[in-house]
């Protein structure tokens, strides 16, 4: 009797069979493949398109979200991170392209065999995972019917092992996180100066100072050192694992704490993870319990779920930091009291807005946010051997995630001051605490039937899922607090309502939702002699979110493979494996509503096939009745169908390998605009009408050089091309900076081209739609530009390597042929925001004047288009993505009496370098534009890693 074992090598794993003593024959080894519901096939059987990432890419990388080290790791993944705040959830996901125009884009996440909710993985901790497989392809997304048209991310946590000893692990690693640098080139004092005495601004300092005050001139803030510093990274894993004859532990306790950039931004979590696995004696039972625990506190800015202050420079640092005048002196007042005592409501004075920021950087002595999650996962999955080939299974697990947060104004904060003093009112301040609760419930049943007839090998399954998600939120909002008593959270401080005034107002508010769905398909798998195979798979799914008639829906997938290396012609080959293999299918989108950071699809679109009418106020501001929703019983959900051909490869003694697709991506029945009659007050509603492609390559290739027992080297990489068309659309977006048109891509840029400097008088120069030079940008003149803010090119490469126990490992990200228009630039190259008494780019002092004519930069009175493509960048990057050095300790030092069994020391840097031509922090967001992002941060760190 043999037991299965897994270990990993460089994003793909390798199963290995274990005799009773445990020494393991190379070969006994065989690639094997997770699928979705527990269902593993060996690396030459599997006709899908997948990529396993192993647990020492994700394993001491200084990032909170295994996703962030994700990027770069699997071809046909983008992963972009539009926010390097701690524990940011701003973090988007796609696999093969935007397969919708307005439905949820992110695919589906099912962790040990249960689906989670919002992608946001704050509580997760990479430490504990031991593979993520990554499915792409109809053949292996189709099992997931209605949830998978996205693709799936299978993330497996460790185990133990049977018949092992005690192992004890601890891993720790610290390090300091700084910013990336920018290349708006920004203003110095003197330079701001000299650009307001060049404009003849009198009204601000540098049109009344002298040139030989301005070159003298004293103070010199960097406002981005003030409002930015750098901060430390840590993290400490313990780990235990061991296992009897019949029960094997994996238990860990980890804690993560990341600084933030900005002040008072920040998170810290701790983790609990228990997984045990057991069997009966005869072997015919085997069971799983899991039981993850997670709790994590963080603070962030108002910004990260606010962005109606993107652009509000008084309140957002993000955007403060490039405007503020750096001929003012930072760290004037003390509080917010001393700034309000200084400056009263004058907060439009010039340069006043820096203190303010100064001041809500205090964090809880002004503008708070505080966050709390807890979170509690737990499954249990047992299988039994009715006989040989037929066995019963069960999965049932339950994901809760439990939130707390406190934010708004303390009553000392100088906004709170202001606010209160502009009111005529005694108290400021206010204080919003919200609360939320979230059960995701699945179970599994399933019959599964494997046998073998000779030449033949056949496998059916049998499955009944049962989906369920309940969701309740409430928060309150208390409006007046008194600073002498006030505390965060505590209730205490609160100003009474006053009704006679009106004053200090509270308000409350609450929702809840449920959400379920029910599904039973059954899967086929089919062999013979190792050399041909096929695999289906039907699928049934029912939905709350539909009404009758449209609950239900059918999804299924067929694929097929050759293994042209098992045919007598390939003997002596240089092939060591030759696969062929093509699968066609169908996976559907029920998430029809885009969901939110932190939201789970699931509890979207509740009443979208239902009339709902509201109350609010109408002509002349009179309160009425009227219709928000109009049904529309015939809604279902989008149809993906998707199509590829693949082949693996395996060749000179196993030293090269990889694989190569194509596929085609067709999404139809797209949930968007449809035209409505005006009579029922609704010019559109939404409803199933639309088609849209995504088509593409990837290939990945590992070639091992070197593998002797001093010295190693593996090279490696993969990549991936995806071109979007939208093929068919009722309702066409054909006006604005943004088109959605037939024939075209998704979000493609409509700008005006942007020819330069006209050398004669300074103003801009544009191409007009006639092809004549004009001065004047008009929306008549806009044209397609072939460009969005999608890649078409993503990947990653790197190597492994070893000599005499010390590593050296790296790995390179990048993204190509993307667009995206930097609005932050139009802010620092736009001379009204200095002529409003705010910074400005340095390259101004190149203006044209009529003594330098021949120059890009405007003259700083031309007028200035927001239309054109001046500021359309190629946001293209080639990244050094994590880069790591180390020593793994020789086991010559180590005995069995030894207390230490192995040990390994490492540095690491994670988002060294970046080459690109945008000129902003990061280019790396599928936004379309950059202001008040929150900078990924550079993070340089050392740890260890120690077994006992």
């Amino acid at each position: 009797m043999s037991a299965g074992a897994l270990f990993f090598i460089c994003g793909l794993y390798n199963a290995q069979t274990v005799k009773k003593n445990d020494t393991i024959k190379s070969k006994d080894i065989e690639e094997v493949v997770v699928l979705g519901y527990n269902r593993t096939l060996t690396k030459p059987k599997d006709v899908s398109a997948n990529t396993t990432v192993n647990a020492e890419v994700l394993e001491n990388r200084p990032n909170v979200s295994f996703l962030n080290s994700l990027q770069g790791s699997a071809p046909g993944v983008t992963i972009a991170s539009n926010s390097g705040s701690p524990g940011s959830a701003k973090i988007d996901l796609v696999i093969r392209g935007i397969s919708s125009l307005s439905a949820d884009t992110e695919p589906l996440v099912i962790i040990d065999g249960v689906p989670t909710g919002a992608n946001q993985f704050r509580n997760l901790n990479s430490e504990d995972i031991e593979s993520i497989s990554i499915l792409r392809d109809a053949a292996a997304t189709s099992i997931y019917g209605n949830r998978g048209a996205n693709g799936v991310l299978l993330i497996r946590t460790k185990g133990g092992k049977f018949n092992s000893k005690l192992r004890l692990s601890y891993s720790t690693m610290t390090g300091v996180s700084v910013m990336p640098k920018n290349k708006y080139n920004m203003a110095n004092a003197q330079q701001l100066l000299r650009i307001q005495k060049n404009n003849n601004q009198t009204n601000l300092t540098g049109g009344k100072l002298t040139d030989e005050e301005i070159a003298n001139y004293p103070i010199n803030t960097n406002w981005e050192k003030t409002f930015f510093k750098a901060d430390v990274t840590q993290q400490h894993n313990v780990s235990a694992t061991f296992g009897g004859e019949n029960t094997s532990v994996y238990s860990s306790l980890g804690y993560l704490e990341q600084g933030g950039l900005v002040p008072n931004t920040n998170f810290k979590r701790f983790t609990f993870r228990n997984n045990i696995t057991g069997r009966s004696a005869d072997k015919r039972f085997n069971y799983t319990a899991i039981v993850g625990l997670g709790y994590s506190a963080r603070k962030q800015l108002n910004q990260e779920s606010n962005s109606g202050i993107n652009g509000n420079y008084v309140q957002n640092p993000l955007i403060g930091s490039f405007l503020a005048l750096p001929y003012i002196a930072s760290g004037q007042y003390a509080n917010g009291r001393d700034l309000f005592n200084a400056i009263g409501t004058n907060s439009g004075g010039e340069g006043n807005f820096a203190y303010i920021l100064e001041d809500v950087l205090r964090g809880d002595q002004s503008v708070f946010g505080r966050f709390n999650e807890t979170s509690i996962f737990t499954n249990v999955t047992t299988s039994y051997k009715l006989t040989d080939d037929f066995t019963l299974n069960n999965r049932t697990g339950v994901d809760v995630k439990i939130g707390n947060s406190m934010a708004g104004r303390n009553p000392n904060g100088y906004l709170s001051l202001v606010v209160a003093a502009t009111n005529g009112t005694e108290y400021g301040g206010s204080e919003t605490i919200g609360n939320s609760r979230e059960l995701n419930f699945t179970t599994v049943s399933s019959v599964n039937y494997n046998k073998v007839l000779g030449d033949h090998t056949i496998g059916v399954g049998a499955y009944l899922e049962y989906n369920k998600v309940h969701f309740y939120s409430s928060s309150q909002t208390q409006n007046g607090l008194d600073p002498r008593s006030f505390a965060i959270g505590s209730g205490v401080g609160y100003i009474a309502f006053d009704p006679v005034r009106n004053i200090y107002l509270p308000s409350v508010s609450a929702f809840k939702a449920t959400a379920g769905s029910l599904s039973y398909f059954a899967t086929a798998d089919y062999d013979y002699k190792d050399k041909y195979g096929f695999s289906g798979t039907l699928r049934r799914d029912g939905s709350y979110r539909f009404a009758p008639g449209n609950k239900w829906g059918t999804f299924w997938s067929v694929g097929g493979r050759w293994n042209i290396d098992k045919e007598n012609f390939m003997q002596g080959s240089i092939f060591d494996m030759l696969k062929l293999r093509a699968s066609y299918g169908t996976q559907g989108n029920a998430n029809v509503i885009a969901a939110g950071d932190d939201t789970n699809p699931m509890l979207l679109g509740t009443g979208i096939t239902r009339d709902l009418n509201v109350v609010g106020n109408g002509y002349s501001n009179t309160s009425g009745y009227f219709v928000s929703n109009i049904a529309n019983p015939t809604l279902r959900w989008e149809e993906v169908k998707q199509t590829n051909f693949g082949l693996d490869f395996k060749l000179f003694k196993n030293r090269l390998e990889g694989n190569f697709d194509v596929y085609r991506k067709d999404t139809d029945m797209l949930y968007y605009n449809i035209p409505s009659s005006a009579i029922t007050s609704q010019y559109t509603y939404r409803g199933n009408y639309g088609a849209l492609k995504n088509e593409g390559f990837e290939a990945v290739l590992r070639y091992n050089i070197f593998n002797k027992s001093d010295y190693k080297l593996t090279i490696f990489a993969n990549g991936s091309y995806n071109k979007n068309t939208i093929k068919k659309l009722s309702i066409p977006v054909s006006t604005g900076s943004l088109l959605l048109v037939e024939g075209g891509s998704i979000n493609e840029w409509n700008l005006v081209p942007y020819l330069g400097v006209n050398p004669n008088n300074g103003n801009e120069l544009y191409l007009d739609s006639n092809g004549n030079v004009s001065e004047q940008a008009l929306d008549k003149d806009r044209r397609k530009t072939g460009k969005n803010y999608f890649p078409k090119y993503t990947g990653g490469f790197g190597f492994n390597s070893e000599y005499k126990g010390f590593f050296l490992d790296a790995l390179f990200s990048f993204q190509a042929k993307f667009w995206r228009s930097d609005n932050q630039l139009a802010w620092a190259l736009n001379p009204s925001y200095m002529r409003a008494g705010n910074n400005v780019s340095a390259d101004l002092l190149n203006a044209w004047t009529p003594t330098n004519t021949n120059t890009d930069i405007p003259s700083l009175n031309a007028p200035m288009s927001s239309i054109t493509d001046r500021l359309l960048y190629d946001a293209s990057f080639l990244r050094m993505k994590n880069v790591t050095l180390g020593y793994n300790v020789p086991k010559k030092f180590f005995n069995e009496k030894s207390i230490l069994k192995a040990a390994r020391i490492f540095i690491q840097g994670e988002n060294i370098f970046t080459w690109t031509k945008w000129r902003g922090y990061d280019p790396e967001g599928l936004g379309t534009f950059p202001l008040s992002v929150y900078p990924n941060p550079r993070t340089f760190s050392i740890g260890a890693n120690l077994d006992f």
